[in-house]
């Protein structure tokens, strides 16, 4: 109920003018629990709404922007870190989205600092942020093996002075999954920035957002994260940069998860598209809330919940893993 708000809210910000007290709870709630109230607050900027909710907004906009400053600086002392090694450093994701300027960035929530580097040098990597001031979070033996030899990143680490968060990705999905995205073609076309960081093409940002998305997740926050996709793909509109767009989805193999989040961006945040039944099940799961905000859908979320997990890796090794996890007494994290 409340992510049906949310939706016509960012697709349409006039219509929050027919809300009251009730309308203008759920809206607020789901923008938090889908951690997007910023960029609600920047798409109804200006528009006549309740004077509390006003100041929830202004908040949220000061908050926004404050969180865009500390994402600028955190990836300002990495690169400072990383400098003497030579090697591209990517940003990724919110980050990337501020540090380029594009309107996904605009009011957008950011908690880690996400970059990607060449797989080959991530020993020399995780010895410089080490040496920086970075710490191990996963003390588990097993948590830590398991990121090493399977995900697409190392094992995250904080700052000890600024507990800021840290994730280095050497591509952009697990190596069990089944796609296997270019990481080289990732790196060799990202675009460079003025302060010697690196973002992904245009295209590949697109990609990466998509894969994260459909391909290594469980929709949680997903309205977010179309959004985002919508908004990048606002330097597509022409038929050959969207081709362009196709081809590159194509090399790192996620074609199929691309034209998903075509189909679903367009049906929710855009001028509307035709649904399969298998998109509509994907709607039901992003738009699984209450007028509060809370979750809803219990078996729907249950559903993604698996299939996230059998993305990520064959279900012989997902049972391993999941004994392992058991035994140990630990959420399922992978």
């Amino acid at each position: 109920m409340s992510g049906a708000l949310l939706v016509r809210a960012l697709r349409d910000p006039t219509t929050t003018r027919e809300l009251d007290a009730a309308g203008w709870t759920g809206l607020i709630a789901a923008a938090r629990a889908e951690q997007i109230l910023g960029t609600l607050a920047h798409r109804l900027h200006g528009l006549p709404m309740p004077a509390t909710v006003e100041r929830i907004l202004a908040d949220a906009r000061a908050t926004a922007e404050q969180g865009r400053t500390l994402a600028l600086w955190e990836a300002e002392m990495a690169a400072q870190a990383l400098l003497p090694l030579g090697i591209p450093v990517v940003l990724l994701k919110g980050t990337a989205y501020v540090a380029a300027g594009l309107s996904a960035g605009q009011g957008r929530s950011i908690g880690d600092l996400d970059i990607l580097v060449p797989r080959d040098r991530l020993d020399a990597v995780e010895a410089a942020l080490l040496a920086a001031g970075w710490e191990w979070v996963k003390p588990d033996a097993y948590d830590d093996a398991y990121y090493r030899r399977w995900m697409h990143e190392l094992p995250p680490l904080i700052h000890r002075e600024r507990d800021r968060m840290i994730d280095v990705h050497h591509t952009i999905l697990p190596l069990t999954a089944r796609p296997s995205p270019n990481a080289d073609a990732l790196l060799a076309d990202s675009v460079p920035l003025a302060n010697g960081l690196c973002v992904l093409s245009a295209e590949d940002m697109v990609c990466h957002a998509v894969a994260h998305l459909f391909a290594d997740g469980d929709l949680a926050g997903g309205l977010r994260n179309l959004w985002d996709i919508h908004c990048l793909l606002d330097a597509f509109e022409a038929p050959e940069a969207l081709a362009r767009l196709r081809a590159r989805a194509s090399l790192h193999q996620i074609a199929t998860h691309l034209e998903r989040a075509l189909r679903l961006g367009q049906a929710l945040y855009g001028e509307g598209a035709r649904l399969s039944a298998t998109d509509r099940l994907y709607v039901r799961r992003l738009l699984a809330r209450d007028g509060w905000g809370r979750p809803t859908a219990r078996a729907t979320r249950t559903a993604f919940y698996l299939r996230s997990h059998l993305l990520r890796m064959p279900p012989g090794m997902l049972a391993r893993h999941l004994w392992t996890k058991w035994r140990k007494g630990h959420r399922v994290t992978p």
